[in-house]
């Protein structure tokens, strides 16, 4: 009997050989599959990047939070403390708390607060890209794959599956790639988001006890 079919280089029954499915491809889909790789490998580099500095920021915040509840302002780096040390600065204890300090004092919590949130959002935005963009992406490589297998179908005239499977198995593979690329990128955005939404809780209890304890102060004088 005959010998079994391959496709891609790879024997039938017997996996897909990726790579010679890659070096076969049409140069556009090429760079299409190349470009989602890239993308999929910058978005690991952000999930990574961000999963632990939001984790030891997160830290660094809730225990500036106890510090300061307990009277004793614990230095960081940056988040709550900073926040804290920009809002005495803003509003004295020397000072007057009056309308104005008060107001003056939520305008600049409000803005520190958003900065804050900028900072930790800085790179969701291409998770959220690569996740709604990499499957359309993927999807055109595969429909311009197609397209070029069919017309070297017609050019031969044979319409075999030894003549079809092979390009349209390379086309495809583009889809697959676009898919790895959002999958990891839709999940992990929607749980980085939620994780700097919490982590943004501390510093958001820390303005609310300041502004309770200057109301508290300013009572008591």
């Amino acid at each position: 009997m005959g010998g079994a079919a391959t496709i891609g280089g790879g024997e039938a029954g017997g996996g897909l050989d990726f790579v010679s499915l890659f070096l076969h491809a049409d140069p556009v889909v090429k760079v299409i599959m190349v470009g989602l790789l890239l993308a999929s490998l910058i978005c690991w580099a952000i999930i990574l990047e961000k999963s632990f500095l939001l984790w030891r920021q997160s830290r660094s915040d809730a225990r500036t939070l106890a510090g300061f509840r307990s009277s004793a302002l614990l230095q960081g780096k940056k988040g709550a403390y900073v926040a804290a040390q920009r809002l005495e600065a803003e509003a004295p204890v020397h000072e007057r708390w009056n309308e104005t300090l008060r107001e003056r004092f939520l305008a600049r919590a409000r803005l520190l607060l958003a900065q804050l949130k900028r900072e930790r959002e800085s790179g969701l935005a291409f998770l959220a890209t690569v996740a709604s963009a990499a499957p359309f992406i993927g999807l055109f490589g595969t429909v311009w794959g197609i397209m070029n297998s069919f017309a070297a179908i017609a050019q031969s005239k044979n319409t075999s599956l030894d003549v079809v499977a092979p390009g349209i198995a390379e086309a495809l593979l583009a889809t697959a790639i676009g898919l790895f690329a959002a999958i990891p990128a839709a999940v992990f955005y929607n749980r980085l988001s939620m994780q700097v939404a919490k982590s943004l809780v501390p510093a958001e209890e820390l303005v609310q006890e300041m502004l309770i304890l200057r109301t508290r102060q300013e009572r008591a004088k």
